[in-house]
């Protein structure tokens, strides 16, 4: 199953089925994006899909975050002379974390010792993983947590202690996700990749308003700027 990352909504049905099929039938390697433009020469050119072969997105197979924390810069040199840029991704939540700030300074010295500077690489904190994606304003978010609206389900969080009034974002989005997941008036799920995988596919990043994410994109258009634009 390939990896779909929305950029923008399908237009209409045909659209979404011609993305679903894409998503089941592409082998896992495949990196598929939806629903955005591209500028060249002043002109602005609307693209449906797009797919990527996934080549330049490094996994660090069998290394789990602690790992990434301690060792990057040996996983990362193998590979300076192929690429002029990097970004390294870890999640913040893990046992025994020092806190977002430290794991950036880290790696922010594993990819110096690479061979990158500050100018064409960075380490990226995600705080925590892509839990934020679960908590988009999205109803495609809310009904795969099992609660039919937002309105619903937001009171039901404050009454438990895990949103703050008047706050979109819960602070431990986690446990505030098990805590919908084991109480929704559907099927109780566990959380799990399928979950992420569901919501990912539905949910634009359009509108993202995580640090983490939005600093992704600001380093990517950097990087590779659109001719014309």
């Amino acid at each position: 199953m390939a990896t779909v990352i929305p950029i923008g909504e399908p237009v209409n049905e045909a659209e979404r089925q011609a993305i679903a099929n894409l998503r089941d039938h592409l082998a896992s390697g495949y990196l598929v994006l939806h629903n955005f433009e591209i500028v060249r020469d002043g002109e602005t050119f609307e693209v449906d899909v797009a797919v990527d072969a996934r080549r330049d997105i490094k996994v660090a197979e069998g290394q789990n975050d602690p790992c990434l924390f301690s060792r990057a810069s040996e996983l990362l040199r193998p590979l300076r002379a192929e690429y002029t840029n990097a970004v390294v991704i870890v999640d913040e939540e893990w046992i025994g974390s020092p806190g977002a700030a430290v794991i950036e300074q880290k790696l922010r010295a594993h990819l110096d010792d690479a061979g990158w500077t500050a100018e064409t690489s960075f380490g990226l904190v995600v705080c925590p993983e892509v839990d934020v994606w679960l908590w988009s304003d999205s109803p495609h978010s809310v009904t795969t947590l099992g609660w039919t609206s937002w309105e619903v389900l937001r009171p039901r969080l404050e009454q438990e202690g895990l949103l703050a009034a008047g706050k979109a974002k819960p602070e431990r989005t986690k446990a505030a996700a098990e805590w919908a997941l084991r109480n929704s008036a559907g099927k109780k799920a566990p959380r799990s990749s399928a979950i992420y995988r569901q919501v990912s596919s539905q949910v634009s990043m359009k509108h993202c308003e995580d640090d983490a994410l939005i600093r992704l994109l600001k380093a990517l258009r950097a990087w590779f700027p659109v001719e014309g634009a």
